[in-house]
Order: C-alpha cells, then sequence, then structure tokens
C-alpha cells in the first residue's frame, strides 16, 4: 500500500510541475486558461477560481492545461469565442508565444532535478561504499556472459570501449555509451593489461552485474531472518562464514551454491565472531513452494554517508542532473536505433515501484528518484510525436519556416496515429512491467 501511495504521489507532483509550467507561462502571455487537471476521466475534487476550474480526477496518469482558443470544441480554435477575449485566445498568440507556453511544461521537468539534486546532497546522500572504490571484480558469476568472455576474479577495469573508468560509478555511463555495440574492457590482471570483448547481443545496458561481474562481498552476515536456522542456531550479525561442511568460503556470492550442495542435511559451519572461531551445526530450510534450500541470512552491506555544503552541493547536483540528461538521451538513440532492446521500456507499475522503494528509505533518495522521473517525463514530451508537447512544437516549426500553420484536419489525422503510438508504447510498457513481476 506504501507503494501504491508513493508511486501516485511521485507521479503527481511531476505532473503538477509539469501542467504547472504550461499554466504559468500561459498566464504571462495573457492567455485564459480555463481548466488545470491533475489526471484524467471523471473529477474527483473541483474547484472555480477566477476563471479557470482546478480538478484532480480519477486516473493518476498525466494531466492537463486547457486555454481558450485551443484544440476543438465550443472554446477551441474553429468556435466561437467573444470578441472581448478574442485577444486573449491561445490560438491568436503569436507562434514564438505558442511554442513558449508549449515547450513550458517539459522544460519545468528538466528544471526541477537541478533544484531537488542539490538539497539531496545537502541533506546527505548514503551510497554503497564500493561504488567510490576501483573497479576490481570480487566475483564472476559461472556460465555468465562475462565468465564466457575470460572474466576472472581479481581483474580490475581501467577502460570501458576507450572511455576510462576509476571508480565502480564510472562504469554505468560508460555501459550504457557503448550499448550496442562490441564492448571492449582493458582490464589490468597479474600487473598486465588485457583487452576483453563482448560481441553486440550482450546485457550491459542494466551495468556490470548484468553480465556477471560482481564486487568484492566478504561473507559477513548483516542481517537474520526471523524464524530461520541461522537464528534459531545461534548466528550473529557480524559473523564472518569461513566454511559449510568442510568448503572454504572466501565471497558472499559462494554461499548460495554450497548451501544447495548440503541436501537440506544437518552442516557444521565454522564462522568467526571478533576474531575467534567458532563452530554451529544448522540444517537448512527448503521453501515451501519447491524453492531453494536457505539458512535466514542477509549480507553486511558497508554504506558511505556525505553532506555536501552549499556550493558543492549545487555543484554534485548540476552534474548529476546533466549526467542523467545525457543518459536518457543516450537511451532514446541507441533504443530508436535499434541498439537496445524495448524490453528495457518500463511503465506506471515500474515507476510505482522504484517510488515505493525509495519511499521507504529516506528522503535524499525519494528526491534522487524524482529528479530522474521528471528528467524522463521531461524528454518524453519533448519527442516530436503529435499529442505530445514535442508534436506540438514540430507543428508550431512547420508555421515558422512555412509561415502559414499546419490545417487543422492535418493535425486531428496526426494527433490521433499519435495517440495510437502512445497507446501502444504503453501497452509496451505495461507488458514489460507484468513481465518483470512475473520473473522476480
Amino acid at each position: 500500500m506504501i507503494t501504491i501511495a508513493a508511486g501516485i504521489i511521485m507521479l503527481g507532483i511531476l505532473v503538477f510541475v509539469h501542467e504547472l509550467g504550461h499554466f504559468c507561462v500561459a498566464k504571462y502571455c495573457g492567455v485564459k486558461v480555463l481548466k488545470f487537471s491533475l489526471g484524467f476521466g471523471p473529477k474527483l475534487v473541483s474547484k472555480q477560481w477566477g476563471e479557470t476550474e482546478y480538478m484532480v480526477c480519477a486516473i493518476p496518469l498525466g494531466g492537463y492545461v486547457q486555454m481558450l482558443g485551443e484544440g476543438v470544441g465550443d472554446q477551441g480554435e474553429e468556435g466561437t469565442i467573444d470578441p472581448v477575449e478574442e485577444q486573449r485566445s491561445f490560438a491568436k498568440k503569436s507562434v514564438g508565444r505558442r511554442m513558449a507556453i508549449v515547450a513550458a511544461g517539459p522544460i519545468m521537468n528538466l528544471i526541477l532535478p537541478f533544484l531537488v539534486m542539490p538539497i539531496a546532497y545537502m541533506i546527505g546522500i548514503n551510497l554503497p561504499a564500493y561504488l567510490d572504490e576501483s573497479p576490481c571484480v570480487g566475483y564472476v558469476v559461472e556460465s555468465s556472459e562475462a565468465a564466457d568472455a575470460g572474466f576472472v576474479a581479481g581483474d580490475c577495469l581501467v577502460s570501458i570501449s576507450g572511455l576510462p573508468v576509476t571508480t565502480w560509478t564510472d562504469t554505468g555511463p560508460a555501459l550504457v555509451n557503448s550499448a550496442g555495440e562490441p564492448v571492449h574492457f582493458v582490464v589490468e590482471r597479474s600487473g598486465s593489461q588485457e583487452e576483453i570483448i563482448l560481441g553486440v547481443d550482450n546485457g550491459s545496458l542494466e551495468g556490470l552485474q548484468s553480465i556477471g561481474l560482481l564486487p568484492q562481498q566478504d561473507p559477513v552476515i548483516g542481517g537474520l531472518a526471523p524464524d530461520m536456522p541461522a537464528g534459531e542456531a545461534g548466528i550473529k550479525e557480524g559473523d564472518r562464514i569461513l566454511s559449510i561442511g568442510g568448503q572454504p568460503i572466501s565471497s558472499w556470492y559462494e554461499l548460495k551454491d554450497v548451501i544447495q550442495l548440503t541436501g537440506g542435511e544437518p552442516t557444521l559451519f565454522e564462522i568467526s565472531r571478533g576474531g575467534e572461531p567458532l563452530e554451529v551445526t544448522l540444517t537448512p530450510r527448503k521453501q515451501t513452494d519447491g524453492g531453494d534450500f536457505l539458512v535466514g541470512i542477509a549480507p553486511h552491506q558497508s554504506f558511505v554517508f556525505k553532506r555536501f555544503p552549499l556550493g558543492a552541493a549545487i555543484e554534485a547536483g548540476a552534474d548529476r542532473s546533466l549526467e542523467l540528461i545525457e543518459l536518457t538521451l543516450v537511451f532514446i538513440q541507441k533504443l530508436f536505433a535499434g541498439h537496445v532492446s524495448s524490453s528495457n521500456i518500463g511503465g506506471p507499475i515500474t515507476v510505482v515501484q522504484i517510488a515505493g522503494q525509495a519511499a521507504q528509505t529516506d528522503i535524499s533518495s525519494i528526491l534522487s528518484v524524482l529528479a530522474f522521473l521528471s528528467i524522463q517525463l521531461g524528454i518524453l514530451n519533448l519527442l516530436p510525436i503529435p499529442i505530445l508537447d514535442g508534436g506540438h512544437l514540430f507543428f508550431y516549426l512547420f508555421e515558422v519556416v512555412f509561415r502559414r500553420p499546419i490545417s487543422l484536419r492535418a493535425r486531428e489525422w496526426a494527433q490521433q496515429i499519435g495517440l495510437i503510438l502512445l497507446v501502444l508504447l504503453m501497452v509496451l510498457a505495461f507488458y514489460n512491467d507484468i513481465v518483470r513481476i512475473i520473473g522476480s
């Protein structure tokens, strides 16, 4: 329930910021605004304030600002408008002012991250400690793309497709830029450098972990599940697992396979607690649905809390916002070029899940996710697809170049096509969301 509520609230904020951009610039340009709506469909709340009706509607997947002389209908551009108010019609404004009004929505979404990210950095953010560490591989997943390509534990990444990488944080943007192309890794191994190449069909878009490269994760217990064998046997948080059934353990990633080999039989766990070796016998428990054997432990995660002063927060926030914009543009370019699978497109369910996860952490995480989603919404709306803001801007650009507007009939046909494309995109996004849920 928290996840759904957080997702709706976050979407509401993004839509409000977007529509507020249209509204404020329209008012500044002297256009009469008839309706300001958050959501579509049946009205839930409605209040007339001055000449504008403000509404909250039942379907929280967008919103709109309806202006005098815009679109079709009695008060649209072909309707009969009171001569006294004709100059306040959207259609009567210069093409430059119309472009400014339409562009204001997505621009507001692109401005928002530059406002909220500095706040997140000033409040302070918790980051996994390994992100600032050298990108040295702690574990290579068996039968993964990375294993098949020749990676081994201990390899330290030097560059990805010509882009130098010095921390794990650097690897994400480098991989996005390589999406749809062979990825050339230069790694340092035993004092010398070697090149490893992943073919075009790779899963690097989702990060190094998706191809089987993981940072070092020591087998130290950070959490215990209630009523599970580990806790019942007396294992405590902070214990380090040294061996299971005589099998030495050097990485957390080795635990799952070794625990499955026990077959659910009582097994000797050798652990280290405060530097002292201990032996504990416990019996892994099979999941009720016939899944894996479990003992009820979670890894210890090291985090670094960073808080920035005002000047540094503004700089870091701006840098992060620009990085997110660049990554989004690269992703869209790769998507349309066919270098990225359409399965990477997420819909409202994914947005709600991301927002819900952020809502259960801290305010900095919430602001970071808000900035990320705001950039997606802003850039999406600038795409030259009829019915989106970018499509309207394309119509007005046509008017600037050819000194005449596109006919209303042509625009209606284009918008119908755009609506079909948008519906197909939404169907694809919902499908991807459902496939991810089923897969997880």
